[in-house]
């Protein structure tokens, strides 16, 4: 059997480096994709408050206690008290009385709290309610000034990259700082698997497409987080760690990069 692939975070823990995402499941539904995640052999699982799909993952680990569980603050609960109220309500709907990881969902700069809210997941990680904590989609600036106020730098950041937006100046800031850079929308919303290079590695391979893009993220070193239903998807992304692309196919991904590639949100214009 495939070893699962680990990466080590800045606070000493370590971090499964394929996760289970739950973005867009229904909270119905989250028990069963998770579950089905779980046998086929994922150890970390992310979700978030905005999700609306806590109860539903929760349920889904209710057998599986031991699996690295992740989920984020939403932007309408920043500020130091919210923050520790909407935590509290998290680890509710979860089942749990920790995390294994909580993030700060967006930096949503016009507000000016997300200092104050990252001081308040440094409290909920001392008072063991997190385990470790980390940000989403921070670019390197409000990095940098949550790590300077604070003196504690975030373990990971998690924001969008796939072979059409890679993130290369912010994972360089993020490898100088030492914090894991995790992939949401790491296939691109499946764009990248109608892409004829990817295609075309798909074929030489013999694997998926969505498992040759999960399989550049770990090979980068980063950690994707792929969502999806059906066993048969949750198989076949499951499958990139058991196989390698080489120097070549690596590079021509790499060449799919493109400056006008991001799907999500811009960090500084969403501040809702």
């Amino acid at each position: 059997m495939t070893d699962y692939p680990m990466l080590a975070l800045n606070d000493g823990r370590q971090l499964p480096q394929i996760g289970f995402g739950t973005y867009q499941i229904d909270n119905d539904k989250a028990a069963e994709a998770v579950r089905t995640a779980v046998d086929v052999g994922y150890k970390m699982v992310d979700t978030a408050a905005v999700y609306q799909n806590e109860d539903g993952v929760g349920d889904g680990l209710t057998e599986t206690p031991d699996i690295f569980l992740q989920t984020k603050i939403w932007n309408a609960s920043q500020g130091y008290d919210r923050t520790l109220k909407a935590a509290e309500k998290c680890l509710a709907r979860l089942g749990r009385d920790h995390v294994d990881m909580l993030l700060i969902h967006w930096p949503c700069p016009e507000k000016g709290l997300f200092v104050e809210t990252w001081k308040a997941l440094i409290e909920l990680r001392d008072q063991g309610k997190a385990k470790s904590i980390g940000v989403s989609n921070f670019r390197t600036d409000d990095l940098k000034r949550i790590a300077d106020d604070t003196g504690v730098t975030p373990a990971l950041n998690q924001i969008e990259l796939h072979p059409s937006f890679q993130q290369r100046e912010l994972r360089k800031q993020h490898s100088d700082m030492g914090i894991v850079t995790q992939s949401w929308s790491p296939l691109g919303q499946g764009a990248g698997m109608e892409n004829s290079t990817i295609a075309s590695i798909a074929e030489e391979s013999g694997h998926s497409a969505s498992a040759v893009i999960l399989r550049w993220h770990l090979q980068h070193g980063l950690c994707p987080i792929p969502k999806a239903s059906s066993r048969d998807h949750i198989e076949a992304n499951f499958s990139a760690i058991s196989f390698t692309l080489s120097d070549e196919q690596m590079k021509q991904i790499d060449a799919l990069d493109d400056a006008d590639g991001r799907i999500g949100p811009e960090p500084s214009k969403l501040n809702e």
